[in-house]
């Protein structure tokens, strides 16, 4: 199931990036894995890029915005500061 897979590595936290979704252990938005695959960039090139993410963290990232997408209510797991 993609939407748990996605909430096991995506989280928000508000003294985290703002409360912005990020990807779990790190200050990588979502936004920005999602910017860089809708403008094309291979997925190998946006991992060179961010050495502290992995294939699986773009597949979250991409079913956490399907879930978006779909209007539904979306929560991040919420981790301390």
């Amino acid at each position: 199931n993609s939407r748990m897979e996605w909430r096991d590595r995506i989280t928000a936290a508000p003294a985290v990036c703002h409360g912005s979704a990020c990807v779990k252990g790190t200050r990588v938005h979502v936004s920005v894995l999602l910017d860089n695959i809708a403008s094309g960039v291979p997925d190998q090139e946006i991992l060179t890029s961010y050495p502290s993410i992995t294939a699986a963290d773009l597949k979250a990232a991409v079913a956490y915005a399907a879930d978006l997408a779909r209007g539904r209510l979306v929560t991040t797991p919420q981790v301390a500061a």
